[in-house]
């Protein structure tokens, strides 16, 4: 389904998402791309809601979505319109995910590396530290299936993002590890752009390196290694320069 609402292009809603889910991401997507401007007015709901070909109800749900994660707000009278992006929660993890699906500006990337270079390591050093025999039994796990598949394949980031989880939760923190949708959403984004490029980068020794010290109990080695494959997925996107 392509429609234009509002001079705005919706594609085809993917079957596998809830009906709201899927026209939210479609807004979404029109926001963080620049296709809506802060403080530029949506479609009202009966117009857009035919535009997109379904229900009002599942339109309504969809501005809800939004509204909760700070991308538009709705008042009477004066319809729902686009937040300042200074209102918009950067680290809830759809929003996050749609801006990165979408070509984002090298200096955002650079924000994001620079947040996790300032958790992550950190997270690390916890981990070695609080770590328990299921900790690192799912850490191991993670590790052999990310060598088991080809470097930056979408089996070896999914094995990437669990490998992180397990370290996230043997540290133990849980407001920081609020803070952790940005590692997940960027160790997909640098598979996905090394995929694009067919420079295919094996990370498995250094999350070997990684497990190594947190087994070991040793913070300062876990925390090296965090900072180490960071600064190496900065070098893979060409924005250590």
């Amino acid at each position: 389904m392509n429609v234009q609402t509002g001079g705005k292009k919706f594609h085809g809603l993917p079957s596998h998402e809830r009906l709201h889910t899927a026209v939210a991401r479609e807004i979404a997507v029109a926001i963080v791309t620049g296709g809506y401007r802060p403080g530029e007015t949506l479609m009202g709901e009966n117009s857009a809601s035919e535009a997109l070909g379904v229900s009002r109800a599942a339109y309504r749900e969809a501005i809800r979505t939004l509204m909760a994660k700070g991308l538009v707000e709705s008042r009477p009278k004066t319809g729902t319109r686009v937040c300042p992006r200074a209102r918009w929660n950067l680290l809830d993890p759809d929003v996050l995910g749609w801006i990165l699906e979408n070509d984002p500006a090298p200096e955002f990337l650079g924000e994001l590396f620079e947040l996790r270079l300032a958790i992550e390591p950190r997270l690390a050093e916890l981990a070695a530290e609080h770590r328990s025999d299921q900790d690192l039994a799912r850490m191991h796990a993670a590790l052999a299936d990310m060598q088991q598949h080809e470097p930056d394949s979408e089996a070896a980031e999914e094995a990437d993002r669990r490998f992180h989880e397990a370290l996230i939760s043997a540290a133990g923190n849980e407001l920081m590890g609020q803070l952790t949708s940005s590692i997940s959403a960027s160790v997909g984004y640098v598979a996905r752009a090394k995929r694009r490029e067919a420079a295919h980068r094996d990370s498995t020794e250094d999350h070997r390196l990684l497990l190594e010290a947190i087994e070991q109990a040793d913070p300062v080695a876990a925390r090296a290694s965090t900072r180490r494959i960071i600064q190496r997925g900065l070098a893979d996107l060409h924005l250590d320069r």
